[in-house]
């Protein structure tokens, strides 16, 4: 029979480093929390090909002695659990530093050669230490600042399993560079700077100043332009251990990208990629974004320890609520207040390519000579020959609909447009001067032009109306089904939509166990009766399963589904594109959205107006 024994310590710690240590990345982010933890002001990391020839972490934290150092490097040896709390109920959980399991150094130490360079507060010389592989070969004193500096060369260099699965030098590089970005913007009060070492070249890639803003810091890390299309956020709400606390800032839902890698989240100060978080933010902007469209933001969860586990996994990029449910409804009511209050906006300046079209001097002019607007010979074709209405024409720029009714524009026939009022301040969207292919509202504000698309405008208003009727609620009512639904589910899936039956019920959808492995619907909400019941709820079996079994969970993506049935009523009760409007209801059109949360973006993100200001304008003509 096979022999139980102890594995040696050299393969037990290449074992856990196969956990903590995956790739140079991985790497560079303990280190960096551990000059963190030690109070550091400065980090500075220097790469050399993306960290698979070498990478090095400099500090001016407090340093170590060259007995801690040589304890640092044993396994499960760790200052950041104080003697108050090891041993105690709850330890990890009280724990206030990002690193706790003293594993990173000796992980790293067995699959790479390690140099660890220290100088203790107030010590008068620093010590070095070698360890290749897992041996050490060198120890003896130093001299450099107070601080760290810990080199990592040759990274798997004697485990080729491992080495074949890294990447180029480009994506090592790129991911290292996602690491301390993370990093940064969790802590705007110390200074990071990265470099990165290759071919011949050394390049930048990350430089901030100490003590910066939150909001300043972000978008720097993230873009620039963040800052001017985001929204702050600042909520706080009392739980059962303590305070929660939400802040950072979440991008307008017209500011959006393709892939969801621009949002950030961060709970008590740690970079995490939990699900339930992304769960919740695609939940907030689930009626302002189009379903293959990510909003960018950087949330920062504050949350009493006790409610949190964050020794989910060795590298600690998971996390686990006690409330689950609580932490998401928390941090989709803060998303939605804070966009509604940041509501009006969108991206509002021009696309640059639009102004570059417009600013390109036309070759040739878009009207036969004889027939130029204000050009001799000028004639009108009559009612019979008018042609059809074709406001654009081969992508050459606006056309004017008749041009006999500009002429008679220019007479006086047509209706008079307000004068702007005195009170032009306190309409931001301007007052209507025309409309645009049926489509686009023309409004002149005191700074600029305005332009608005009927439809995405009126589309939000509808659907903000709907809520404020009192619509949202009326959707919850259940239509009974005159047979019940059989819906056959796995009997883990059949136990979660039990155990959340009472809250289902409460939006109207009335489910019960029918055997191990089926469940029975009863009813359905009213809104959407004609939805196939076995795909909703494998839907919310899903969902519950990812956001814990609490009851409320099924019923917050229930209510994230009625949230996009109410959209679709919104689309379909708005006015349509091609519809000629008056400028009385073009002027109410343009009052109620300056008054409506959220009027700055369709339901599906899109912009529902854009703004040329008067400098832009200035500069088409060259008069800037």
């Amino acid at each position: 029979m096979p022999t139980i024994r102890r594995l040696p310590d050299d393969l037990v710690n290449r074992i856990a480093a196969g956990e903590v240590v995956e790739r140079p990345a991985a790497a560079l982010k303990e280190l960096v929390e551990n000059a963190i933890d030690a109070g550091a002001k400065r980090i500075v990391v220097a790469l050399q090909d993306g960290g698979l020839t070498r990478l090095d972490v400099t500090d001016d934290g407090c340093g170590m002695s060259a007995e801690e150092m040589a304890l640092a490097l044993e396994r499960h040896a760790t200052s950041k659990l104080p003697e108050t709390l090891v041993g105690a109920d709850g330890a990890i959980e009280l724990a206030n530093t990002l690193g706790f399991r003293g594993e990173a150094l000796p992980s790293i130490a067995s699959v790479a050669r390690l140099t660890l360079e220290s100088r203790a507060m107030g010590s008068p010389d620093g010590w070095r230490r070698v360890v290749d592989h897992g041996a050490a070969i060198e120890d003896r004193p130093a001299a450099l600042p107070q601080g760290t500096r810990v080199r990592v060369e040759q990274i798997f260099a004697r485990v080729p399993a491992r080495r074949k699965f890294l990447r180029t030098p480009r994506s090592e590089y790129i991911a290292c560079l996602d690491v301390v970005r993370r990093l940064a913007m969790a802590r705007p009060d110390i200074a990071f700077t990265l470099t990165n070492e290759g071919q011949g070249k050394t390049r930048t890639g990350l430089a901030t100043q100490a003590n910066e803003a939150l909001d300043t810091r972000v978008a720097q890390i993230v873009a620039r332009e963040l800052k001017d299309n985001a929204v702050a956020i600042e909520l706080m709400r009392e739980g059962p251990h303590g305070t929660m606390r939400l802040t950072g800032l979440a991008g307008l839902p017209t500011y959006n990208r393709g892939v969801a890698d621009h949002q950030y989240l961060f709970v008590n100060g740690r970079p995490v990629k939990d699900k339930l978080l992304t769960g919740a933010v695609r939940g907030a902007y689930s009626d302002m974004l189009a379903r293959d469209r990510h909003a960018v933001l950087a949330l920062f969860l504050e949350i009493p320890p006790a409610d949190v586990d964050v020794n989910v996994h060795p590298a600690k990029t998971e996390v686990r609520f006690r409330d689950a449910s609580g932490v998401r409804g928390f941090i989709v009511s803060g998303l939605r207040q804070a966009l509604a209050t940041g509501d009006r906006r969108s991206a509002q300046g021009p696309d640059r390519a639009a102004m570059e079209r417009w600013q390109a001097e036309p070759t040739s002019s878009p009207f036969p000579a004889a027939e130029r607007p204000g050009m001799g010979g000028l004639s009108y074709p009559s009612a019979a020959e008018a042609p059809v209405p074709n406001p654009f024409q081969q992508g050459k720029g606006l056309m004017l609909h008749d041009e006999r009714t500009a002429f008679a524009s220019l007479h006086g026939s047509a209706e008079a447009a307000e004068p702007l009022p005195e009170d032009a301040a306190d309409h931001p969207l301007g007052i209507a001067r025309g409309q645009v292919a049926n489509t686009y509202i023309v409004a002149e504000s005191r700074d600029g032009l305005i332009l608005v698309d009927q439809h995405a405008a009126h589309e939000r208003l509808v659907l903000e109306r709907l809520k404020r009727a009192g619509a949202a609620e009326a959707t919850h009512r259940s239509q009974a089904l005159l047979v019940p639904d059989v819906v056959e589910m796995d009997e883990a899936d059949c136990d979660r939509l039990e155990d959340a039956a009472e809250g289902l019920a409460r939006y109207g959808l009335m489910v019960e166990r029918f055997g191990p492995n089926a469940m029975l619907v009863r009813a359905v909400p009213s809104a959407i009766a004609k939805a196939d019941s076995g795909k909703l709820l494998h839907d919310l079996a899903d969902d519950i399963a990812k956001h814990g079994q609490q009851e409320d969970s099924g019923a917050l993506l229930l209510a994230e589904r009625l949230d996009y049935v109410l959209a679709t009523m919104a689309c379909h009760g708005s006015v349509r594109a091609g519809r000629v409007l008056s400028v009385a209801e073009m002027n109410a059109l343009l009052r109620e959205m300056e008054a409506t949360p959220r009027s700055g973006q369709c339901n599906h993100g899109r912009p529902t107006w854009v703004k040329l200001s008067m400098d832009d304008v200035e500069k088409l003509f060259g008069r800037h």
